[in-house]
């Protein structure tokens, strides 16, 4: 990261049975002071430059990535890409603390399967997977190492996710019940990532009403199974069952290998992970691009000519407007963002923007010096979540070690805040000794040495984090005509974002970037 915001740490009591320490930190991630610039009267004064090019994307995330992409192998050589932080990336973005790499925001990546070809020709390009005697393979140094997950449940640790300990047949039943109801919907109309074509008529029936009214028509009221499918739907969307549609409910498990109840015999996904996350990605796409990624640069206007679209950028280092002409452009951007920057959005943005919220996110990354002390039951692993708690969980930076000496290492614990109406201002609120506290209680419950072992705690405050997929979200005509190349003057404009499926994952960006890119190649031939 070239740009990091921090705020001296206070000195924390441990009490008489601990040093006193002070953990120092701050904030990273997203500049929200950047962001917030759009909301600003900005310089009107004339651009103190013009440059003409044939392809401009404006953001700089996995979608505008994958766009570059598809125009670099395409031949496409006059681009650029203008995105407003100081590293390409998004919220698959990384951070390097005390020389230790760990993720802003995403952190893995599911094999991708035979729906997602241009993921895995991307894959494939930079040598993570190859076919071996019909069958793709990847390279096992960057799948996620066992074991994967565990669950803080009633005083101890236990393998895997979904509570076992303690739970009863009724409980039990209800796993059977719900495995059998997402095969069943599988098996009427297929749930697939990325989301292709039209949306089968019981999609929409699912996309009607949310997920928490479906388990309420279906009798699935178990206290376990309903806080883990809260879980998964926090985890995925940023917000809960109550929330979400029926549809993104069932699709968490049946776009990929469904809904396991504990005996059943089950493949568990294979997930790619790197200590930095999903940044290892982003970096392999932006690597490339060399100069033609141009950072430090909001992009605040954009305008249909007649023969070319005009996009005016408000460079923040030198707090001039610089402007360029271009033949094709891509918005790879959000489309609440996209809505207030064209000069006349269509009325399908605008539908899209007024049905669509956005659940705001909190990053903390904790630098801790020696291994923890951990609670009877499973042992360490990448993914740790505790049941109950407010906040998602930590994954641990340094699993994907080979090293097996214990070093120092870096906890990526992750908060959801969509089911709170003021959540993005509680957010953007709270001084960082409130995050640190908030953070370090919930996590000292299953590690009580925590605090003892902490060096520093850094924040990344995502404000508008990803789309969530309400209901009327995946039967949105809106979505599939953005989707579509514009009409008139807009013709040479092209949308590209995960927020034209409704959520936010890597595979739904990369393709829409990859269709853009290729839509922008056919409209420059």
């Amino acid at each position: 990261m070239k740009r990091r915001s921090f705020i001296a740490g206070g000195a924390l009591a441990l009490g008489a049975c601990h040093p006193e320490r002070v953990i120092t930190g701050g904030f990273n991630g997203a500049s929200v002071e950047r962001g917030h610039l759009l909301r600003a009267s900005l310089p009107s004064s004339p651009p103190v430059s013009t440059r003409k090019v044939d392809v401009l994307i404006a953001g700089g995330g996995i979608a505008g990535l994958s766009a570059a992409r598809a125009l670099r192998l395409a031949g496409v050589d006059d681009f650029l890409l203008l995105d407003l932080e100081d590293s390409a990336g998004g919220n698959s973005r990384g951070a390097t603390i005390a020389k230790l790499a760990c993720p802003l925001g995403a952190h893995y990546l599911p094999v991708p399967g035979d729906n997602a070809p241009e993921v895995r020709d991307f894959l494939e390009e930079i040598g993570l997977a190859k076919r071996v005697a019909g069958h793709w393979t990847f390279d096992e140094r960057h799948l996620c190492h066992s074991p994967q997950e565990r669950l803080f449940i009633n005083g101890q640790w236990q393998g895997g996710l979904l509570p076992v300990l303690g739970v009863g047949e009724e409980t039990l039943a209800q796993y059977r019940k719900l495995s059998r109801l997402v095969t069943e919907a599988n098996r009427h109309a297929r749930f697939r990532v990325p989301l292709r074509g039209p949306v089968p008529a019981s999609h929409r029936a699912l996309d009607a009403i949310t997920f928490a009214a479906w388990l309420d028509r279906e009798r699935l009221d178990d206290a376990y199974l309903r806080w883990y499918l809260d879980y998964c739907c926090r985890d995925d969307y940023g917000a809960g069952t109550s929330i979400v549609s029926a549809w993104a409910g069932i699709h968490y498990f049946a776009s990929r290998h469904g809904f396991s109840a504990p005996g059943d015999d089950a493949d568990r996904d294979l997930l790619l992970t790197w200590p930095e996350g999903n940044a290892w990605l982003a970096k392999r796409l932006a690597d490339p691009l060399g100069e033609r990624i141009v950072t430090g640069r909001l992009v605040f206007r954009i305008a249909a000519l007649k023969h070319a679209i005009e996009v005016d950028a408000y460079n923040v280092a030198t707090r001039q407007v610089e402007r360029f002409e271009a033949a094709q452009c891509i918005a790879a951007m959000p489309l609440f963002i996209a809505a207030r920057l064209l000069t006349a959005p269509s009325r399908a943005l605008a539908d899209a923007v007024r049905h669509m919220p956005y659940a705001p996110w909190a990053v903390a990354n904790i630098h801790i010096e020696a291994p923890l002390a951990d609670r009877p039951g499973a042992p360490p692993s990448w993914d740790n979540v505790l049941y109950g708690a407010t906040g998602l969980g930590y994954v641990d930076a340094g699993h994907q070690k080979l090293d097996p000496l214990p070093d120092p290492t870096i906890l990526t614990y992750y908060r959801a805040m969509g089911d709170d109406p003021q959540g993005r201002a509680r957010l953007l609120s709270r001084e960082w000794a409130t995050w640190r506290d908030d953070v370090l209680d919930e996590l000292s419950v299953p590690h009580p040495d925590l605090r003892s072992k902490t060096l520093s705690i850094d924040v990344a405050r995502w404000g508008h984090a990803m789309a969530v997929p309400v209901p009327g979200t995946r039967s949105s005509h809106a979505l599939e005509s953005l989707q579509r190349t514009q009409a008139g003057l807009w013709r040479r404009l092209h949308f590209a974002h995960s927020d034209l499926s409704g959520y936010s994952v890597f595979e739904e960006a990369f393709t829409h970037g990859w269709r853009a890119g290729n839509a922008v190649k056919k409209a420059l031939a």
